[in-house]
Parts: C-alpha cells; structure tokens; sequence
C-alpha cells in the first residue's frame, strides 16, 4: 500500500507558467485557455489537460470565425461556438506571444477566470509565457 501512494505522489503534476521574470506553479490537472482575437474581436477556448505526458489539448472552441480563426473541416457548431477535437501528441511546452491588442490570455479552472498578470501578481505586458508541466514537491 506504501509503495501504491509513493507511485501517486509521484506522478502528480502541475502547469508551471514563466513569463516575466516569474515563474508560477498551479497545482491543476486541467484549464482552459481562453483568449480574444485581436483583429476580428472573436473568443478562441482550448481546453487542456496536465498529464506526465506533457500538456494535452482536449478541445477547441472558437465563436465565429475571422482571418487565421478559421475552424477545420472536422468543427461541428454546438450553442454558437465551432468546436472539435484536436489530434496531436502531448506537448512540453507552449509558448504564448501577447500583442497587446486584444487583451490578455486567461486560464479558467473550476469555474473561475484570471488573466496570467493576475496569477503572476504583476503586469505581465508583452512578455512570452511559456506553459509546461511540473513536478509537484
């Protein structure tokens, strides 16, 4: 039994994020990414999961489309928003660029939204953030 909950212990993860100067660990398992396109004003959704795998995109909604938001051939429409699943293997990182244009990416969990200057505690601006898994302690 020991050794069953050290294997559990072990294999928890959490999403760390590095942007601006900080690096911030969110003990989740999964999120979602939310942010708005910055010319055609339209809400883009990914939801992920944080395996020891890597960051898993599970789902992938966007509210219309616009140029570079086109949905794949595969996006159904449910409730307004095209939706599909993406097929791709686990990544190591992501790495999110900020314009400035549009706002801020933010990472909802549970119910709750915050943009990433929020979870950091400071302005982020247009600082790079890089997504990735870490190990909890």
């Amino acid at each position: 039994m020991a050794a069953a909950s050290a294997r559990r212990r072990r294999s928890r993860v959490s999403l760390c994020l590095a942007t601006a100067g900080v690096v911030k660990a969110l003990a989740l398992s999964a999120f979602t990414l939310v942010w708005t396109h910055s010319i055609a004003k339209v809400e883009w959704q990914e939801d992920w999961r944080v395996t020891p795998a890597g960051l898993e995109l599970v789902q992938a909604r966007v509210k219309g489309t616009g140029p570079g938001m086109e949905p794949p051939p595969e996006a159904r429409l449910v409730d307004g928003w095209f939706q599909w699943q993406p097929q791709r293997a686990p990544m190591q990182e992501v790495v999110l660029g900020n314009s400035g244009a549009a706002g801020e990416w933010r990472l909802c969990h549970d119910g709750s939204c915050r943009t990433l200057s929020e979870i950091v505690g400071h302005p982020i601006g247009a600082n790079v953030t890089t997504m990735k898994v870490c190990n909890d302690p």
